[in-house]
Protein backbone atom coordinates (compact mmCIF):
# COMPACT_ATOMS: atom_id res chain seq x y z
CA UNK A 1 0.00 0.00 0.00
CA UNK A 2 1.56 3.57 -1.18
CA UNK A 3 0.38 6.07 1.76
CA UNK A 4 0.30 10.18 1.52
CA UNK A 5 0.09 11.68 4.61
CA UNK A 6 -1.01 15.19 4.89
CA UNK A 7 0.47 18.03 7.58
CA UNK A 8 3.75 18.65 9.40
CA UNK A 9 3.10 18.15 12.97
CA UNK A 10 3.91 15.66 15.88
CA UNK A 11 0.49 14.47 15.15
CA UNK A 12 1.46 13.64 11.51
CA UNK A 13 4.92 12.38 12.43
CA UNK A 14 3.52 9.94 14.94
CA UNK A 15 0.89 8.42 12.36
CA UNK A 16 3.77 8.35 9.82
CA UNK A 17 5.76 6.23 12.39
CA UNK A 18 3.39 3.88 12.94
CA UNK A 19 2.57 3.48 9.24
CA UNK A 20 6.44 3.55 8.91
CA UNK A 21 6.17 0.03 11.03
CA UNK A 22 3.20 -1.36 9.18
CA UNK A 23 4.38 -3.88 7.16
CA UNK A 24 1.60 -3.38 3.89
CA UNK A 25 2.79 0.11 3.93
CA UNK A 26 5.62 -0.21 0.47
CA UNK A 27 5.62 3.31 0.26
CA UNK A 28 5.32 6.29 2.62
CA UNK A 29 5.20 9.79 1.57
CA UNK A 30 3.92 13.57 3.74
CA UNK A 31 3.01 16.90 2.92
CA UNK A 32 4.47 19.18 3.30
CA UNK A 33 6.30 17.16 6.20
CA UNK A 34 9.13 18.40 9.27
CA UNK A 35 12.32 17.53 9.73
CA UNK A 36 11.56 14.27 11.88
CA UNK A 37 9.42 13.01 9.77
CA UNK A 38 11.71 13.06 6.68
CA UNK A 39 13.35 10.17 8.55
CA UNK A 40 10.59 7.68 7.61
CA UNK A 41 8.98 9.60 4.70
CA UNK A 42 9.57 10.85 1.42
CA UNK A 43 8.41 14.32 1.44
CA UNK A 44 6.83 17.07 -0.74
CA UNK A 45 6.66 20.39 -0.95
CA UNK A 46 2.51 20.76 -1.52
CA UNK A 47 0.49 23.39 0.33
CA UNK A 48 -1.69 20.70 3.11
CA UNK A 49 -4.62 23.38 2.36
CA UNK A 50 -4.43 23.07 -1.34
CA UNK A 51 -7.36 20.28 -2.13
CA UNK A 52 -6.30 20.57 -6.25
CA UNK A 53 -2.86 19.87 -5.43
CA UNK A 54 -2.76 17.94 -2.94
CA UNK A 55 -5.20 15.68 -5.14
CA UNK A 56 -2.71 15.95 -8.13
CA UNK A 57 0.20 14.51 -6.07
CA UNK A 58 -1.81 12.05 -4.65
CA UNK A 59 -2.35 10.78 -8.56
CA UNK A 60 0.86 11.27 -9.56
CA UNK A 61 2.53 9.14 -6.93
CA UNK A 62 -0.43 5.97 -7.48
CA UNK A 63 -1.74 6.73 -3.42
CA UNK A 64 -3.45 3.92 -2.56
CA UNK A 65 -4.63 5.92 0.15
CA UNK A 66 -4.47 9.64 1.83
CA UNK A 67 -4.61 10.62 5.58
CA UNK A 68 -4.96 14.33 6.24
CA UNK A 69 -3.86 15.13 9.57
CA UNK A 70 -4.87 18.56 10.39
CA UNK A 71 -8.07 20.02 10.91
CA UNK A 72 -8.18 22.81 8.64
CA UNK A 73 -7.45 20.94 5.33
CA UNK A 74 -10.34 19.14 5.98
CA UNK A 75 -12.67 22.07 6.14
CA UNK A 76 -10.74 23.23 3.15
CA UNK A 77 -12.29 20.65 1.78
CA UNK A 78 -8.62 18.97 0.90
CA UNK A 79 -10.74 15.38 1.47
CA UNK A 80 -13.19 15.93 -0.99
CA UNK A 81 -10.71 16.58 -3.63
CA UNK A 82 -8.80 13.88 -3.55
CA UNK A 83 -11.77 11.60 -3.06
CA UNK A 84 -13.41 13.47 -6.44
CA UNK A 85 -10.19 11.79 -8.08
CA UNK A 86 -11.11 8.39 -6.97
CA UNK A 87 -8.88 8.16 -4.28
CA UNK A 88 -9.39 6.56 -0.62
CA UNK A 89 -9.07 8.93 1.68
CA UNK A 90 -9.03 8.86 5.39
CA UNK A 91 -10.55 12.53 6.77
CA UNK A 92 -14.12 13.29 6.23
CA UNK A 93 -15.73 15.69 3.61
CA UNK A 94 -15.77 20.30 4.16
CA UNK A 95 -19.48 18.89 5.18
CA UNK A 96 -19.04 16.78 7.49
CA UNK A 97 -15.65 18.33 9.30
CA UNK A 98 -17.96 21.36 10.11
CA UNK A 99 -18.39 18.71 13.69
CA UNK A 100 -15.53 20.98 14.04
CA UNK A 101 -15.07 24.09 12.34
CA UNK A 102 -18.09 24.93 13.75
CA UNK A 103 -18.94 24.64 17.53
CA UNK A 104 -22.73 26.01 16.72
CA UNK A 105 -22.99 23.42 13.85
CA UNK A 106 -22.22 20.78 16.47
CA UNK A 107 -24.59 21.60 19.18
CA UNK A 108 -27.40 21.13 16.44
CA UNK A 109 -26.22 17.84 15.85
CA UNK A 110 -25.89 17.01 19.59
CA UNK A 111 -29.41 18.57 20.32
CA UNK A 112 -30.94 16.79 17.39
CA UNK A 113 -29.17 13.22 18.75
CA UNK A 114 -29.89 14.13 22.10
CA UNK A 115 -25.91 13.59 22.76
CA UNK A 116 -25.12 14.93 26.44
CA UNK A 117 -23.19 18.37 26.36
CA UNK A 118 -22.93 21.76 27.91
CA UNK A 119 -26.26 24.62 27.89
CA UNK A 120 -24.79 26.86 26.06
CA UNK A 121 -25.75 29.87 23.50
CA UNK A 122 -24.55 31.28 20.33
CA UNK A 123 -23.80 35.13 20.05
CA UNK A 124 -23.39 37.27 17.70
CA UNK A 125 -23.54 40.61 19.13
CA UNK A 126 -22.63 42.44 22.12
CA UNK A 127 -25.86 42.00 24.03
CA UNK A 128 -26.06 38.35 23.64
CA UNK A 129 -22.78 38.08 24.65
CA UNK A 130 -23.85 40.06 28.41
CA UNK A 131 -26.89 37.80 28.50
CA UNK A 132 -25.23 34.79 27.76
CA UNK A 133 -22.50 35.55 30.68
CA UNK A 134 -25.09 36.56 33.24
CA UNK A 135 -26.96 33.52 32.54
CA UNK A 136 -24.90 30.84 33.30
CA UNK A 137 -22.14 33.27 35.37
CA UNK A 138 -17.96 31.83 36.36
CA UNK A 139 -16.18 29.96 35.49
CA UNK A 140 -16.67 31.51 32.09
CA UNK A 141 -16.69 29.17 29.19
CA UNK A 142 -16.27 31.44 25.90
CA UNK A 143 -15.66 29.45 22.70
CA UNK A 144 -14.82 30.75 18.92
CA UNK A 145 -17.15 29.45 16.66
CA UNK A 146 -14.49 28.55 14.13
CA UNK A 147 -11.12 27.05 14.05
CA UNK A 148 -8.56 28.30 16.29
CA UNK A 149 -5.47 25.72 16.23
CA UNK A 150 -7.11 24.08 20.03
CA UNK A 151 -6.71 27.72 21.34
CA UNK A 152 -9.68 29.40 20.61
CA UNK A 153 -11.47 28.45 24.33
CA UNK A 154 -10.99 30.74 27.30
CA UNK A 155 -11.95 29.67 30.94
CA UNK A 156 -11.83 32.17 33.23
CA UNK A 157 -13.48 33.66 36.26
CA UNK A 158 -13.07 37.23 35.14
CA UNK A 159 -15.76 38.63 33.40
CA UNK A 160 -14.00 40.91 31.65
CA UNK A 161 -11.45 38.59 29.83
CA UNK A 162 -14.39 36.87 28.95
CA UNK A 163 -16.23 39.54 27.26
CA UNK A 164 -12.85 40.76 25.62
CA UNK A 165 -12.28 37.35 23.98
CA UNK A 166 -15.92 36.75 22.43
CA UNK A 167 -15.82 40.65 21.41
CA UNK A 168 -13.06 39.63 19.54
CA UNK A 169 -14.76 36.39 17.68
CA UNK A 170 -17.12 37.07 14.91
CA UNK A 171 -19.63 34.34 16.20
CA UNK A 172 -19.13 32.54 19.76
CA UNK A 173 -20.64 29.99 21.72
CA UNK A 174 -20.88 30.73 25.31
CA UNK A 175 -21.42 27.28 28.02
CA UNK A 176 -21.89 26.21 31.32
CA UNK A 177 -18.44 25.19 32.82
CA UNK A 178 -18.87 21.37 33.30
CA UNK A 179 -16.46 19.76 36.43
CA UNK A 180 -14.79 17.03 36.46
CA UNK A 181 -11.86 15.01 34.89
CA UNK A 182 -11.50 15.89 30.76
CA UNK A 183 -10.96 12.57 28.42
CA UNK A 184 -10.44 12.56 25.07
CA UNK A 185 -11.82 9.64 23.21
CA UNK A 186 -10.79 8.95 19.39
CA UNK A 187 -13.24 6.98 17.31
CA UNK A 188 -12.44 5.64 13.59
CA UNK A 189 -15.83 5.44 11.12
CA UNK A 190 -16.63 4.74 7.94
CA UNK A 191 -20.18 6.38 8.08
CA UNK A 192 -21.70 3.80 9.80
CA UNK A 193 -19.69 1.29 11.96
CA UNK A 194 -17.45 2.88 14.75
CA UNK A 195 -14.83 1.73 16.22
CA UNK A 196 -13.32 3.59 19.50
CA UNK A 197 -9.85 3.32 20.44
CA UNK A 198 -8.00 3.62 23.86
CA UNK A 199 -8.95 6.67 25.74
CA UNK A 200 -6.23 9.35 26.53
CA UNK A 201 -6.01 12.44 28.67
CA UNK A 202 -4.24 15.53 27.60
CA UNK A 203 -2.61 18.65 29.58
CA UNK A 204 -3.99 21.96 28.08
CA UNK A 205 -2.58 24.63 30.42
CA UNK A 206 0.97 25.60 29.49
CA UNK A 207 2.44 25.14 33.18
CA UNK A 208 2.70 22.95 35.96
CA UNK A 209 -0.10 22.79 37.99
CA UNK A 210 -2.42 23.39 35.13
CA UNK A 211 -1.63 27.17 35.04
CA UNK A 212 -1.35 29.60 32.67
CA UNK A 213 -2.95 29.99 29.48
CA UNK A 214 -4.51 27.38 27.11
CA UNK A 215 -2.42 25.75 24.64
CA UNK A 216 -2.64 23.31 21.84
CA UNK A 217 -1.18 20.51 24.23
CA UNK A 218 1.67 20.14 26.69
CA UNK A 219 1.53 16.60 27.23
CA UNK A 220 -0.67 13.42 27.47
CA UNK A 221 -0.98 9.86 28.61
CA UNK A 222 -2.96 6.60 28.08
CA UNK A 223 -4.43 4.19 29.50
CA UNK A 224 -6.30 6.21 32.10
CA UNK A 225 -6.63 3.89 35.43
CA UNK A 226 -9.05 6.06 37.10
CA UNK A 227 -11.52 5.90 34.65
CA UNK A 228 -14.89 3.58 34.83
CA UNK A 229 -13.95 0.35 32.63
CA UNK A 230 -17.61 1.20 30.84
CA UNK A 231 -16.55 4.45 29.47
CA UNK A 232 -16.01 3.56 26.16
CA UNK A 233 -19.09 1.36 25.83
CA UNK A 234 -20.75 4.38 27.48
CA UNK A 235 -19.36 6.91 25.12
CA UNK A 236 -19.86 4.72 22.14
CA UNK A 237 -23.44 4.58 22.94
CA UNK A 238 -24.31 8.25 23.87
CA UNK A 239 -21.65 9.99 21.64
CA UNK A 240 -20.84 8.30 19.16
CA UNK A 241 -22.46 6.03 17.43
CA UNK A 242 -25.41 8.55 17.56
CA UNK A 243 -23.62 11.46 16.09
CA UNK A 244 -22.32 9.61 13.41
CA UNK A 245 -25.83 8.23 13.07
CA UNK A 246 -27.45 11.71 12.76
CA UNK A 247 -24.86 13.47 9.97
CA UNK A 248 -25.77 10.33 8.13
CA UNK A 249 -29.40 10.88 8.11
CA UNK A 250 -28.56 14.73 7.08
CA UNK A 251 -26.81 13.93 4.17
CA UNK A 252 -23.43 14.57 5.23
CA UNK A 253 -22.03 11.16 6.13
CA UNK A 254 -18.89 11.06 8.51
CA UNK A 255 -15.77 8.96 8.05
CA UNK A 256 -12.69 9.28 9.47
CA UNK A 257 -11.56 10.31 12.90
CA UNK A 258 -14.15 11.27 15.04
CA UNK A 259 -12.99 13.01 18.27
CA UNK A 260 -14.71 13.31 21.66
CA UNK A 261 -13.91 15.78 23.68
CA UNK A 262 -15.47 14.72 27.11
CA UNK A 263 -15.92 15.71 30.99
CA UNK A 264 -16.90 12.89 33.54
CA UNK A 265 -18.72 15.51 35.67
CA UNK A 266 -21.32 14.67 38.63
CA UNK A 267 -24.12 14.08 36.32
CA UNK A 268 -22.51 12.10 33.89
CA UNK A 269 -20.80 11.99 30.92
CA UNK A 270 -21.06 15.35 28.81
CA UNK A 271 -19.66 16.90 25.66
CA UNK A 272 -17.09 19.22 25.44
CA UNK A 273 -16.40 19.24 21.95
CA UNK A 274 -15.81 17.55 18.46
CA UNK A 275 -12.82 17.10 16.32
CA UNK A 276 -12.79 15.81 13.29
CA UNK A 277 -9.55 14.92 12.97
CA UNK A 278 -6.72 12.99 15.30
CA UNK A 279 -5.83 15.07 18.63
CA UNK A 280 -2.35 16.29 19.56
CA UNK A 281 -0.84 15.24 21.50
CA UNK A 282 -2.84 12.69 22.64
CA UNK A 283 -2.00 10.38 18.94
CA UNK A 284 1.54 10.08 20.12
CA UNK A 285 0.16 7.96 23.10
CA UNK A 286 -2.00 6.21 21.39
CA UNK A 287 -0.76 5.01 18.44
CA UNK A 288 1.58 4.58 20.74
CA UNK A 289 -0.03 1.72 22.52
CA UNK A 290 -1.96 -0.14 18.96
CA UNK A 291 -0.64 -3.06 18.14
CA UNK A 292 -2.79 -3.46 15.32
CA UNK A 293 -1.68 -2.46 11.68
CA UNK A 294 -2.78 1.21 10.97
CA UNK A 295 -2.93 1.55 7.44
CA UNK A 296 -5.42 -1.43 7.63
CA UNK A 297 -7.57 0.30 9.91
CA UNK A 298 -7.55 3.80 8.35
CA UNK A 299 -8.27 1.88 4.83
CA UNK A 300 -11.00 0.50 6.18
CA UNK A 301 -12.66 3.63 6.93
CA UNK A 302 -11.42 5.26 4.23
CA UNK A 303 -13.45 2.46 1.97
CA UNK A 304 -16.80 1.68 3.82
CA UNK A 305 -15.38 -1.55 5.08
CA UNK A 306 -14.81 -1.37 9.22
CA UNK A 307 -17.46 -3.73 9.81
CA UNK A 308 -15.34 -6.66 8.39
CA UNK A 309 -12.17 -5.81 10.34
CA UNK A 310 -11.25 -8.00 13.27
CA UNK A 311 -11.36 -6.43 16.89
CA UNK A 312 -8.64 -3.74 17.50
CA UNK A 313 -5.33 -5.16 19.26
CA UNK A 314 -3.66 -3.07 22.19
CA UNK A 315 -0.44 -3.49 24.32
CA UNK A 316 -1.01 -3.89 27.85
CA UNK A 317 1.36 -0.94 29.14
CA UNK A 318 1.26 2.98 29.32
CA UNK A 319 2.52 5.35 27.63
CA UNK A 320 3.32 9.19 28.25
CA UNK A 321 4.40 12.05 25.91
CA UNK A 322 5.79 15.64 26.84
CA UNK A 323 5.80 18.09 24.46
CA UNK A 324 9.15 20.53 24.39
CA UNK A 325 7.74 24.00 23.16
CA UNK A 326 9.65 26.81 22.30
CA UNK A 327 10.45 30.01 24.21
CA UNK A 328 7.35 32.38 24.58
CA UNK A 329 4.73 29.57 23.54
CA UNK A 330 1.64 29.84 22.87
CA UNK A 331 2.24 33.39 22.48
CA UNK A 332 4.51 34.69 18.88
CA UNK A 333 7.33 31.41 19.86
CA UNK A 334 10.46 32.15 18.99
CA UNK A 335 12.16 30.42 16.11
CA UNK A 336 15.54 29.52 14.31
CA UNK A 337 16.88 27.74 17.43
CA UNK A 338 19.07 24.67 17.08
CA UNK A 339 18.07 21.90 18.93
CA UNK A 340 20.58 19.58 20.12
CA UNK A 341 20.30 15.71 21.74
CA UNK A 342 18.38 13.96 19.28
CA UNK A 343 20.80 11.66 18.55
CA UNK A 344 21.60 10.65 22.09
CA UNK A 345 17.89 9.74 22.73
CA UNK A 346 18.29 7.56 19.90
CA UNK A 347 21.13 5.84 21.36
CA UNK A 348 20.33 5.90 25.04
CA UNK A 349 16.22 5.69 25.33
CA UNK A 350 15.00 3.83 21.32
CA UNK A 351 13.16 2.26 21.37
CA UNK A 352 11.38 2.57 24.10
CA UNK A 353 11.36 6.57 23.87
CA UNK A 354 11.57 8.07 21.09
CA UNK A 355 11.16 12.16 19.64
CA UNK A 356 8.39 12.87 17.18
CA UNK A 357 8.87 16.05 15.49
CA UNK A 358 6.30 19.42 15.93
CA UNK A 359 7.96 22.37 14.91
CA UNK A 360 10.80 21.50 13.25
CA UNK A 361 13.29 22.39 9.93
CA UNK A 362 16.99 21.36 8.72
CA UNK A 363 19.00 24.52 8.10
CA UNK A 364 21.61 23.96 4.53
CA UNK A 365 24.05 22.54 6.97
CA UNK A 366 21.52 19.56 8.31
CA UNK A 367 20.85 20.75 11.75
CA UNK A 368 17.88 20.38 13.12
CA UNK A 369 15.92 24.02 14.19
CA UNK A 370 12.70 25.31 15.82
CA UNK A 371 10.34 26.26 13.45
CA UNK A 372 7.12 26.52 15.63
CA UNK A 373 5.52 26.92 19.13
CA UNK A 374 5.32 23.32 20.00
CA UNK A 375 8.69 21.82 18.65
CA UNK A 376 8.63 17.70 19.95
CA UNK A 377 6.55 15.21 21.44
CA UNK A 378 8.74 13.02 23.31
CA UNK A 379 7.12 9.95 23.59
CA UNK A 380 7.64 6.78 25.73
CA UNK A 381 6.19 3.66 27.14
CA UNK A 382 6.64 1.19 29.68
CA UNK A 383 4.72 -1.42 31.39
CA UNK A 384 3.19 0.99 33.74
CA UNK A 385 3.11 5.01 33.71
CA UNK A 386 5.25 4.95 36.29
CA UNK A 387 7.73 3.82 34.44
CA UNK A 388 6.53 5.39 30.72
CA UNK A 389 6.91 8.82 32.50
CA UNK A 390 10.37 8.09 34.23
CA UNK A 391 11.65 6.97 30.39
CA UNK A 392 9.65 10.33 28.89
CA UNK A 393 11.16 12.22 31.00
CA UNK A 394 14.86 10.75 30.97
CA UNK A 395 14.66 11.59 27.06
CA UNK A 396 13.50 14.97 27.52
CA UNK A 397 16.41 15.73 29.66
CA UNK A 398 18.79 14.60 26.53
CA UNK A 399 17.26 17.41 24.58
CA UNK A 400 18.92 21.18 24.46
CA UNK A 401 16.73 24.05 22.26
CA UNK A 402 17.68 27.63 24.04
CA UNK A 403 14.54 28.96 25.88
CA UNK A 404 12.75 25.85 25.84
CA UNK A 405 9.73 25.07 28.15
CA UNK A 406 8.47 22.05 29.07
CA UNK A 407 5.75 20.87 31.84
CA UNK A 408 7.12 18.57 34.53
CA UNK A 409 4.12 17.62 35.94
CA UNK A 410 2.90 15.04 32.59
CA UNK A 411 0.70 12.20 34.36
CA UNK A 412 2.27 12.37 37.55
CA UNK A 413 -0.42 12.13 39.50
CA UNK A 414 -2.29 9.85 38.00
CA UNK A 415 1.10 7.35 38.06
CA UNK A 416 1.64 7.65 41.79
CA UNK A 417 -2.02 7.34 42.21
CA UNK A 418 -1.59 3.69 39.93
CA UNK A 419 1.27 2.69 41.90
CA UNK A 420 -0.82 3.73 45.40
CA UNK A 421 -3.15 1.39 44.50
CA UNK A 422 -1.04 -1.38 42.89
CA UNK A 423 0.51 -1.15 46.42
CA UNK A 424 -2.25 -1.00 48.40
Amino acid sequence: MKVLVIGGGAREHALCRSLSLDPDVTALHCAPGNAGIAEVAELHGVNALDGAAVAELAVGLEADLVVVGPEAPLVAGVADAVRDRGIPVFGPSAQAAELEGSKAFAKDVMATAAVPTARSYVCTTPEEIDEALDAFGAPYVVKDDGLAAGKGVVVTEDVEAARAHALACDRVVIEEFLDGPEVSLFAVTDGETVVPLQPAQDFKRAYDGDQGPNTGGMGAYSPLPWADPKLVDEVMATVLQPTVDELRRRGTPFSGLLYAGLAITSRGVRVIEFNARFGDPETQVVLARLKTPLAGLLHAAATGTLAALPPLRWSDGAAVTVVIASHNYPDTPRTGDPIDGLAEVVAQDGPKAYVLHAGTKRDDSGAVLSAGGRVLSVTATGSDLTTARQRAYRAVGRISLDGSQHRTDIAAKVADDAAEAQGA
